[in-house]
């Protein structure tokens, strides 16, 4: 069997998932003159995009294992395409003030320290998955995400609240779960191993 091509289902569904992310940027942060989109207000087409996205991101790692599909490409612009996702979406929030900006510098600087150690970790050939913890991280995140921004609606603050709430946990877990990634990645790598020339 050849190697899997570049062009397939699972890479498709990722770049359609990075194609999403400036669509939601616009209809969270753009005024508009007129209140429907569709037939939808603004918060509730945001929130069925951002799912959208959200079911490409299980899908596309789904299809390329399931598929024998799993390409460079598709390793590389995956964690792109999530962390894009949203790191976009947080920082909209904090625009449209439902969310406090430290918090998301929380979260956001975990993935950047996350993605810093998996890098180290390509380098040395090292493969280090995913902890529990982390993958907990993303569905409470998603489900924060989609309150915060539903409850932007008239009449709906319980439920920003509740969004708000949920993302300070996202914070919390995305700490813990840091630490976790670092101590597994020390014990594989040395931190001061002095590289040879």
């Amino acid at each position: 069997m050849g190697r899997p091509r570049a062009l397939n289902l699972p890479n498709l569904l990722t770049a359609f998932r990075i194609f999403l992310v400036p669509l939601i940027v616009v209809i969270l942060l753009t005024e508009f003159s007129f209140e429907k989109w569709f037939f939808f207000n603004r918060e509730e087409l945001a929130v069925g995009i951002f799912i959208l996205a959200s079911i490409t991101d299980l899908l596309d790692g789904y299809l390329a294992r399931k598929r024998k599909q799993v390409t460079t490409l598709g390793q590389l612009l995956d964690p792109i395409a999530d962390k894009l996702l949203v790191s976009s979406v947080l920082i909209s929030l904090v625009e449209m003030q439902l969310v406090a900006a430290w918090l998301v510098v929380i979260i956001i600087g975990r993935e950047f320290m996350v993605t810093g150690f998996r890098m180290i970790a390509a380098v040395h050939q090292v493969s280090i998955p995913a902890g529990v913890l982390g993958k907990w991280k993303m569905v409470v995140e998603v489900i924060a995400i989609c309150f915060l921004i539903w409850g932007n609606q008239r009449d709906w603050e319980w439920l920003r609240l509740t969004g708000n709430g949920l993302l300070y946990f996202v914070a919390f877990i995305a700490v813990i779960s840091m630490v976790e990634y670092f101590v597994k990645f020390s014990r594989r790598i040395d931190l001061f191993q002095e590289e040879s020339q």
